[in-house]
């Protein structure tokens, strides 16, 4: 499991049992500042961490001191979402934790985390999608400190072989619209005979909403009205409609499978492979000997509106926290610039504020340049639902229904049936 992704079942338990929001006022004037990470303390973003709480501890004026625990997350979400669980029933959690985006409302409407906007300083200087993605009801719950994105990887010598020019390729200013994918694809299936990429069609966990979403999303379509109170005449439109079909067309035409090889890009069976950022450092650190490059997101020939997915993990204070001005202060030191540069060029992970981006354009590869560009120019966060683990597996289900296209060849048929299920649990 990539290291963005969470497992969203465990909020069920979240919405459950909630929180009274009681804290410990004997303790207010505590200056000990408790911190739970999903991450192992050997992994770099946990060593980058340590160095951040320990400049925090030294730095401060007020005194305050701050110890982490880290509780890696186990392949299925485990672990750390577990350890949360059990808090919540002991009224035992931390005054700060990391939440991953999509987590934000549902944390938020169980009074597990409160507002934090007044820590935050130079709120202007993060993009607008990390500020969308930790925002619940107009409120600022929790502020992240990386972002991601998806893209197109190829393999710049199976192109090349199967007479694709660069000056074919598609560029952040000038990206194929899906016809024109269509044809690249159609070309390399014919040259190579064989499905030419792997859009992670066999990832039904929340890979599935994040990745292909930006298809709809550029087509006009969406899950839900602004709101988030109706997807009748959203999920089912037209527009979405023309999302799916190009996903189903995909399938049916033998460009990409839903059952593909793994390693597939790695080891040259496939042309293209639609992934996170994450793959750039496997790349780097495994396939040395491989040429490939990376390609925007095609667009919908009706809108030409490029959209590409981001979100991550996001720090919070709880609703028990013993002094908010401590455990927002220690947020507040996590994300700044210092901090931030720290620990995202350690983790190859993109940046959350835009100066952090002007610092790390210089100091990385040309893929992790154009995914900063592309973060910048086209991103779009997932909404912030508080049903939102129903959601994202229900837009998994739809996916993987219409692929299924010998058993579901009418992709209208499939979202009129799958809206009603989105309906359910935006009422709920």
């Amino acid at each position: 499991m990539k290291k963005w992704k969470v497992g969203l079942g465990i909020l069920a338990a979240f919405l459950a049992i909630g929180l009274t929001g009681c804290s410990n006022n004997a303790n207010k004037g505590t200056k000990h500042v408790t911190m739970w990470v999903h991450v192992s303390n050997e992994d770099p973003e946990g060593k980058a961490l340590l160095k951040n709480i320990h400049d925090f501890n030294r730095e401060n004026k007020h005194g305050y001191k701050a110890s982490v625990q880290f509780i890696p997350r186990s392949g299925s979400g485990g672990g750390y979402e577990d350890k949360i669980n059990a808090a919540l029933n002991s009224n035992s959690l931390p005054d700060v934790l990391t939440l991953d985006g999509p987590n934000t409302a549902a944390y938020a409407k169980a009074k597990i985390i409160q507002p934090i906007g007044k820590y935050i300083t130079n709120q202007d200087d993060f993009l607008k999608t990390i500020r969308n993605q930790g925002t619940y009801n107009g409120k600022l719950y929790a502020i992240g400190y990386s972002e991601s994105s998806i893209g197109f990887y190829y393999n710049k010598t199976m192109f090349k072989k199967a007479g694709i020019k660069d000056s074919e390729l598609p560029t952040l200013k000038n990206p194929w619209d899906w016809n024109q994918f269509e044809t690249i694809c159609k070309k390399l299936k014919d040259y190579y005979h064989e499905p030419v990429i792997n859009m992670s069609l066999n990832d039904h966990s929340e890979m599935s909403l994040y990745s292909l979403a930006p298809f709809m999303w550029s087509a006009g379509g969406n899950i839900c009205n602004p709101a988030g109170t109706t997807a009748n005449g959203y999920f089912n439109s037209k527009k979405t409609a023309s999302a799916f079909q190009f996903i189903q067309d995909m399938v049916k035409k033998g460009y990409t499978t839903i059952s593909p090889k793994d390693k597939g890009f790695e080891t040259g069976s496939y042309a293209m492979m639609m992934t996170g950022t994450w793959e750039v450092q496997t790349l780097n650190n495994q396939y040395k000997d491989l040429k490939w490059g990376v390609l925007p997101y095609p667009v919908s020939p009706k809108t030409h509106k490029a959209v590409s997915p981001t979100g991550s993990w996001q720090y919070a204070m709880t609703n028990v926290a013993k002094n908010k001005e401590a455990a927002g202060a220690l947020i507040n030191f996590l994300v700044n610039r210092k901090c931030m540069y720290r620990s995202d060029m350690a983790n190859t992970v993109l940046p959350a504020r835009k100066s952090v981006s002007k610092m790390m354009v210089p100091k990385v590869d040309p893929a992790m340049r154009f995914f900063i560009k592309q973060n910048q120019t086209t991103g779009k966060a997932r909404p912030v639902l508080v049903n939102y683990p129903q959601i994202t597996r229900t837009f998994a289900e739809t996916v993987q229904d219409v692929t299924l296209y010998q058993k579901n060849p009418n992709v209208q048929k499939v979202l009129d049936a799958q809206t009603k299920v989105m309906q359910k649990y935006l009422e709920n």
